[in-house]
């Protein structure tokens, strides 16, 4: 008797996929847009903000991990629908908390666990297991740029939001955006998926200690750690450094927005080039570039079109330290250079052989 046919094909599973990434990081990207408002209203410094989105970040991936067991073993579905949850619930406490303890704990944790459930992790990996192998770069690379996608998309609407209602509204819309998140997981798998075919099946605990004692894993996780620093910076501070810089809200927002248009273009690329080139140099080299475009950000005259320069080619909490602390942002900048040089290096020496393959070729020497 012939097993019936699934609707949820690949291409169902990557456009709802994309989907979710899209609301999820174009909602996330538009906090940066909040600071200036929020600061002003309460009489924060952007200490405050800076902390919970960097308290955020910290618990999106801390939690992002406890989220991708949680979905082998109870289904990717029930959990993209419990981050989304989450989200709203997040989104309505950030518009009405007005302490700075409630907004750590409600920005930071429980919007940091919304993230965690919501973005790369889960989606990525359902998409991995229903896509053939040779075409699965391409098709993650697609998923990935949905997310830049939604940056684009979403930051001129948060934009207008907070300028034609006010900033509580505004978060308040979002959270009915994050519902539509909820119908798009009935095509994930309501089930844990299996391994993929040769593939063995392992418990959280075993893959974070193989993990542990792979040197490439730790190379990569401090690589990742820049990139994050990178992109939480500047979603963040990016619009309040340009207004301070006597450039207009509209440019910053805009600087965003073509930053999401771009890495669509970027995002795309690097997925058909993972298939093609080595992964490790192509992570160097992306390292590489932003560097110098932050190092033009800092050391030239900032005007539009620098600003929209930097965009097209292209830590949170220290970021907002140090402008509290010194009344600018440079050491941020130079900070995130830095980090770009270090982060370009230590990408190289990553062994990109997969574990089972080295494995079999030390049996083979033995």
């Amino acid at each position: 008797m012939m097993n019936p046919v699934s609707w949820r094909t690949p291409l169902v599973v990557l456009a709802c996929g994309c989907l979710i990434m899209t609301i999820s990081f174009g909602i996330r990207a538009g906090f940066g847009l909040f600071l200036q408002p929020m600061s002003l209203e309460y009489g924060w410094g952007r200490e405050v903000l800076s902390f919970s989105l960097a308290l955020q970040n910290l618990m999106w991936g801390a939690l992002g991990a406890l989220a991708g067991g949680l979905a082998d073993r109870y289904g990717p579905g029930r959990v993209v629908a419990a981050g989304a949850i989450c989200y709203i619930l997040g989104l309505v406490g950030m518009a009405y908390i007005a302490t700075p303890l409630l907004m750590h704990l409600n920005c930071g944790l429980l919007l940091g666990g919304a993230l965690g459930g919501t973005s790369f992790g889960i989606i990525l990996a359902v998409i991995g297991r229903t896509v053939a192998p040779e075409r699965r770069s391409l098709y993650m690379g697609i998923a990935a740029a949905a997310g830049s996608f939604g940056q684009f998309s979403l930051l001129p609407l948060t934009q207008v939001l907070i300028s034609a209602l006010d900033w509580h509204r505004a978060l308040l819309v979002l959270a009915g955006i994050a519902a539509l998140i909820i119908p798009l997981t009935l095509a994930l798998a309501s089930k844990p998926g299996g391994a993929s075919p040769g593939v063995q099946q392992q418990s959280v605990g075993e893959a974070l200690r193989e993990a542990m004692r792979e040197k490439g894993f730790h190379m990569l996780f401090w690589g990742y750690f820049v990139c994050g620093f990178h992109i939480a910076m500047l979603t963040v501070h990016l619009p309040a450094f340009v207004t301070d810089s006597g450039l207009r809200a509209e440019h910053g927002m805009t600087a965003l927005a073509l930053i999401g248009l771009f890495n669509i273009v970027g995002t795309l690329g690097a997925g058909w080039l993972g298939g093609r080139v080595s992964k490790k140099y192509l992570l160097s080299a992306i390292y590489s570039i932003r560097g110098v475009l932050i190092a033009m950000l800092v050391f030239l005259p900032l005007t539009p079109l620098v600003l929209y320069a930097f965009a097209c080619g292209i830590g949170v909490w220290l970021a907002g330290h140090l402008y509290d602390t010194t009344g600018s942002y440079s050491g941020a900048f130079l900070a995130s250079i830095g980090l770009s040089v270090f982060a370009a290096l230590i990408n190289l020496p990553v062994n990109e052989t997969p574990l089972a393959e080295r494995g079999k070729h030390a049996q083979a020497l033995a």
